[in-house]
C-alpha cells in the first residue's frame, strides 16, 4: 500500500521519554568548540561529537528507541533492518543488548569496516546479508523479508520512534549550549535526524535555523523539496554511503519541507578535502557523511559571521582503505590533480625530455600507463600529474602543446576518465 502524507511531528514529551530509554546504551556526547573553524569563519563554531558513541554514530539513538518500544511478541519474532552501515550497527548493538534476533540487509558496496563492526556489535544475535548496490536495493529485500516472516522492520529514518530517538541530539544541544544557537548544520540521508532536530527546536528554540546538507551526487531531499513531493532518484553517487539514498521518507519529507531553513548540497570532492583537514589539522576521524556539515560552512561564510553555529558530526565509521580515493577526490576537486593522454614520440629520450622540459619544478607524476607501439610514430600514455597550485595547469598545457606532447585532457571527460583511470 502506498504511504500517504501524515501529520506526524515529534513532540518534546516523547523525545524526553526517548532520552530516558536510550540512557541504557547511549552517552551524552560532547559539544566542542572548534578554535580553527571559529577563527576561519569569524563565528562560534561548535561540533556536536556524535562520532564518540560506542557504535561511533548517532544512529544508536533511533535504533534502540524503536526496538525497545516493541511488544514482547514482536521482540520474540525478531527484527529486520536495511542500512548502509551506521543504522545497522545501532540495530546490531540493540539486538545484542536486548537479546533480540535481527536480520540486517546492507548494500554489497558497504565498506568492509562497517560490515565487520556490525557483526562484532551484534554477535550471535544478528545475521548480515549483503544485497544490491544501494541502500534502496537492501531496503526492498528487507521489506520482502518482513512480509514473509512477520518480523518488525526497524526503519533507519522514516519512523516516529526512530525520529524521536535521533531527536535526543537536540535536547542535549539545548542543555549544552551556553548561548542561543543561531544555526545547526545537519547531514541528510533519509532525513531522520534533521526531522528530530526540527521538532525539538521548533518547540524550544524556534529562532534557530536548521540547515540540511546532502551530497551533490545524491540530492534526494533537495529534489523532493523542489518538486513538492517525494521523488526517487534514478541514479546516485554512492561514495558518501551514510547519506546516499535514492528516496527520502514521507514523514521526514513533510517535516523538512515545513521546518528546514535551507536544504543544500556539497560536492563529494569538497567533502573529501574536509575529511583530510579534520584529520590532519584537528585529529578528528570522520566518515564522509559526517564531514558534510563542516564542508557546507563555506557556502554560508557571510551569513554565519558572528553567529553561534553547531555542526553535527554524525559518525566516524570510515574505512582506512578508502584514504587513497578520498585524497584523489579532494585533489581533483581542488584542481590539483590532472589526467592527460600524452603522445610520446617513439624515440629514445622522449620521456626524459617530457620530465625535463614540460613538467614544472613542483609538478609530480602520480600515474603513468604506456605501451610502446613499434609501428607508430607516436604512442599514447595516460599520465596523472599533481600540481602545487591550480594556477600551474594552464602553463603546463601550453608547454605540452608547444612541444607536441598534448593528446587530450581527461578530467572534463568523465566517461573516458572512468574507462582509462
Amino acid at each position: 500500500m502506498k504511504k500517504t502524507a501524515t501529520t506526524y511531528f515529534p513532540k518534546v514529551a516523547d523525545v524526553r521519554k526517548a532520552a530516558e530509554t536510550i540512557k541504557q546504551v547511549a552517552e551524552v556526547t560532547p559539544l566542542m568548540e572548534s578554535i580553527r573553524y571559529s577563527t576561519e569563519f569569524d563565528a562560534s563554531i561548535l561540533l556536536k561529537r556524535e562520532d564518540l558513541h560506542r557504535v561511533r554514530s548517532y544512529k544508536i539513538r533511533g535504533a534502540f528507541n524503536k526496538i525497545n518500544s516493541l511488544s514482547k511478541e514482536q521482540l520474540e519474532r525478531g527484527v529486520v533492518c536495511a542500512s548502509a552501515g551506521n543504522h545497522a550497527q545501532g540495530v546490531a548493538f540493540a539486538c545484542n543488548h536486548l537479546g533480540v534476533k535481527g536480520t540486517i540487509y546492507m548494500p554489497a558496496v558497504t565498506p568492509k569496516q562497517k560490515i565487520e563492526q556490525t557483526k562484532m556489535f551484534g554477535k550471535k544475535w544478528i545475521e548480515v546479508i549483503l544485497e544490491g548496490d544501494t541502500f534502496d536495493d537492501a531496503f526492498k529485500m528487507a521489506m520482502d523479508k518482513c512480509g514473509a516472516d512477520g518480523k518488525t522492520f526497524v526503519h533507519p529514518f522514516d519512523d516516529p520512534k526512530t525520529i524521536e530517538g535521533q531527536a535526543t541530539v537536540g535536547l542535549e544541544l539545548i542543555d549544552q549550549s551556553e548561548s542561543q544557537i543561531d544555526y545547526i548544520f545537519v547531514a541528510v540521508g533519509g532525513g531522520g535526524l534533521a526531522s528530530g532536530l526540527c521538532g525539538i527546536f521548533k518547540a524550544l528554540s524556534p529562532q534557530t535555523k536548521i540547515v540540511g546538507v546532502e551530497p551533490a551526487g545524491a540530492p534526494s531531499m533537495k529534489k523532493s523539496l523542489e518538486k513538492g513531493a517525494v521523488v526517487k532518484l534514478d541514479t546516485i553517487d554512492k561514495f558518501i554511503d551514510g547519506a546516499a539514498v535514492q528516496k527520502v521518507g514521507q514523514d521526514t519529507f513533510e517535516i523538512c519541507k515545513n521546518h528546514l531553513y535551507k536544504m543544500v548540497t556539497v560536492p563529494e570532492g569538497k567533502v573529501c578535502q574536509t575529511i583530510l583537514d579534520l584529520y590532519n589539522r584537528d585529529a578528528i576521524v570522520v566518515e564522509p557523511a559526517a564531514a558534510l556539515t563542516v564542508a557546507a560552512l563555506y557556502d554560508f561564510r557571510e551569513e554565519i559571521k558572528g553567529k553561534n553555529v553547531v555542526c553535527v558530526i554524525g559518525g566516524s565509521n570510515n574505512d582506512i582503505t578508502r584514504t587513497a580515493e578520498i585524497k584523489e577526490r579532494a585533489l581533483l576537486y581542488g584542481n590539483l590533480k590532472h589526467y592527460f593522454i600524452i603522445r610520446f614520440p617513439q624515440r629514445p629520450g622522449a620521456l626524459k625530455e617530457f620530465v625535463a622540459d614540460i613538467l614544472g619544478p613542483n609538478d609530480d607524476i602520480t600515474h603513468f600507463e604506456y605501451s610502446k607501439k613499434s609501428s607508430r610514430e607516436n604512442a599514447p600514455a595516460v599520465v596523472g600529474i599533481e600540481l602545487k597550485s591550480s594556477e600551474d595547469l594552464k602553463p603546463l598545457i601550453e608547454r605540452m602543446k608547444a612541444n607536441n606532447f598534448f593528446g587530450d585532457y581527461l578530467n572534463n571527460k568523465p566517461d573516458l576518465f572512468q574507462y582509462l583511470v
